[in-house]
């Protein structure tokens, strides 16, 4: 299975701060994801991070809450 692509809004959830969203790879609508990288602007993930796309996300592990949203819209026939 490969993983989804979301092109609706994401579902926010607000951010803890505590510098831990900064050590994955974020679920990002990809129309969103290519916007903000021709731009310089911010995007927001499925679980609330923020942030200005700029290092390659197949380096990191991928979010556990953003891995868990995907998956139950998926469930739900909502994404991907």
């Amino acid at each position: 299975m490969t993983a989804p692509a979301p092109t609706e809004a994401p579902t926010v959830r607000p951010d803890a701060g505590d510098g831990d969203h900064d050590r994955f790879a974020h679920y990002v609508p990809k129309r969103e994801l290519e916007r903000a990288r021709r731009k310089g602007t911010p995007v927001t993930a499925l679980c609330g991070k923020r942030w200005i796309p700029d290092a390659d996300p197949s380096r990191f592990p991928m979010c556990p809450t953003c891995a868990e949203i995907a998956a139950d819209r998926l469930a739900r026939g909502l994404g991907g």
